[in-house]
């Protein structure tokens, strides 16, 4: 069984799939980890940013690929695990523009439909649902206000309940990526659509388990 979550940025499709895939016992696999990595890869080869094209990031992150780990998928790089270095600001910045990139977007789909074969998945990213996995069993559409999405993502990334200045800086700086990554996060047809502005992480990861228990008869 293939389960895809689909959304915006900051809409917590991570963490949720993750949730799902424990309480479901299914593998989690994080599409945006990989191309974290392969961004985190570009930042530290030779070329400027602003000079990047695809096939400098496919150069930058040969031998990447997606690992188990656990419950998870995970990037690697000669056995090694990615950690919290491709959350950092400065990849951040740049994995809009590297995932916008098709042959990069082609990279990716092709290691997440290798990690997914065979097994029952939780898969989450932005074109999950429409391109990666068509047919997938279930597909979730997270959305919420922009505002609550910029004040989760703050309280994950300081440790603290962020100042609404602070909040709409970053609302701000994710309605722009919004635009940019508009092409890339299409909601499917046949897509369940949950609006999480007003529910608890909890509340989400329940009503996905349970539609996902629907499907499978259980």
């Amino acid at each position: 069984m293939i389960i895809a979550i689909d959304g915006p940025a900051a809409s917590g499709k991570s963490s949720t799939a993750a949730w799902v895939a424990q309480r479901l016992g299914f593998r989690h696999v994080d599409s945006g980890a990989l191309y974290r990595a392969a961004t985190f890869a570009a930042v530290r080869a030779a070329h400027p940013p602003d000079e990047w094209t695809a096939d400098h990031v496919l150069t930058a992150a040969a031998g990447i690929t997606l690992a188990s780990e656990g419950e998870s998928f995970v990037p690697v790089r000669g056995g090694t695990p990615f950690g919290a270095e491709i959350r950092d600001l400065e990849v951040t910045r740049h994995v809009s523009r590297v995932a916008s990139m098709p042959p990069v977007r082609d990279w990716v789909n092709a290691r997440v439909r290798e990690a997914a074969a065979g097994h029952e998945v939780v898969v989450d990213g932005r074109d999950i649902g429409t391109v990666v996995f068509p047919r997938a069993d279930l597909k979730v559409f997270l959305i919420a206000d922009p505002w609550e999405r910029a004040r989760r993502r703050l309280m994950q990334r300081l440790g603290r309940r962020p100042a609404d200045d602070e909040i709409a800086t970053e609302t701000e700086s994710l309605v722009q990526r919004d635009s940019r990554d508009a092409t890339q996060t299409v909601q499917a047809r046949d897509a369940v659509l949950i609006d999480t502005t007003a529910l608890t992480q909890a509340e989400q990861v329940d009503r996905i388990v349970a539609l996902a228990r629907a499907k499978l008869g259980t």
